[in-house]
């Protein structure tokens, strides 16, 4: 996929990273990985979600790689990462692990944050020797770990088993997108988007979205219908901060509080009013504040007191 299929220009167009490289899961699924910023800087690792890829992080990645290495990679069948016939939450922990081994040394630390099926991403890893030896802090964005059909609010009716049919087959549709036109623009701005969401950041959306390949699509999506991460949340035992919008329909903020009461040790939860699911592009300067003060907290902290932090 060409990163013209992207943005073009502005904060939301792809930046170009330091290196590429290729990281092979343990199925041997083959993922696209791109290196930001100067090698030797604190690392982070971000975890992109349903039908995005690395450019979702666009902004995080310009602004941040001015200091530290950022590592983003594509969601096997996502961005460049070719599609791969095993989709489940053990192959998005493989992968993240694989991505994990292929860009960092042997005990070096790295803040890896995850937005949407990123976060589950995480969570689903949470138990994995990669993951625990890598893992200093995380970010949860819009994100949860179970009921998501269920919880949802795309389908504006009362909650009950009407409400959950018609968003499973609304969610895990395999119609086309087609092309970004006007309407397809006002249908993802309420699915997934705050109502006072820019057209720019409705643009950059859409045009990551479209992009993915609608089997692909399908397949993540029956995956996220059956989602049950509530034993990784519990597993998840780095210091981890939670985002969620108040207006977010994919995954609300009952799901942020359920995780924040799960997590062995939660930073707290920031609830953005107004925004919806797709917060690191809604809000992104917030985002990135969260990940940089992570960073400072937990990568350039002496190991002692990293242990102390983290035991706090």
């Amino acid at each position: 996929m060409s990163r013209l299929a992207h943005v073009a220009s502005g904060p939301y167009a792809p930046p170009e990273p330091a290196r590429v490289l290729t990281a092979v899961s343990a199925d041997g699924a083959r993922l696209h990985v791109e290196v930001h910023g100067p090698e030797g800087a604190p690392a982070i690792v971000l975890a992109h979600g349903w039908t995005c890829s690395t450019a979702f992080w666009a902004a995080q990645i310009r602004a941040l790689a001015a200091d530290h290495r950022v590592i983003a990679y594509d969601q096997r069948g996502h961005g460049r990462s070719p599609a791969s016939e095993a989709c489940s939450t053990d192959a998005l922990a493989d992968d993240l692990e694989a991505v994990l081994n292929a860009t960092l040394a042997p005990g070096e630390r790295a803040v890896i944050a995850g937005h949407s099926m990123g976060g589950m991403t995480v969570m689903a890893a949470a138990t994995r020797p990669a993951f625990r030896e890598h893992a200093a802090a995380v970010l949860l964005c819009s994100t949860g770990a179970s009921r998501l059909v269920a919880q949802s609010t795309v389908v504006p009716i009362r909650p009950g088993r009407l409400r959950t049919w018609l968003t499973r087959h609304i969610l895990g549709s395999r119609a086309p997108l087609g092309p970004v036109t006007p309407l397809a623009l006002r249908i993802l701005k309420y699915g997934t988007m705050g109502p006072g969401s820019a057209p720019h950041m409705v643009q950059a959306c859409a045009h990551i979205v479209h992009a993915c390949p609608r089997r692909v699509r399908h397949a993540w999506s029956q995956v996220l219908d059956l989602l049950d991460l509530d034993h990784g949340v519990r597993e998840l035992a780095v210091p981890t901060a939670v985002v969620v919008g108040t207006a977010d329909r994919l995954t609300p903020p009952v799901h942020a509080r359920a995780l924040a009461a799960a997590l062995p040790h939660c930073l707290g939860v920031t609830e953005l009013p107004g925004l919806g699911h797709m917060t690191p592009v809604e809000a992104p300067e917030l985002v990135t504040a969260k990940i940089r003060e992570l960073a400072a907290a937990y990568l350039t902290a002496t190991d002692d007191e990293a242990r102390v932090k983290e035991g706090a």
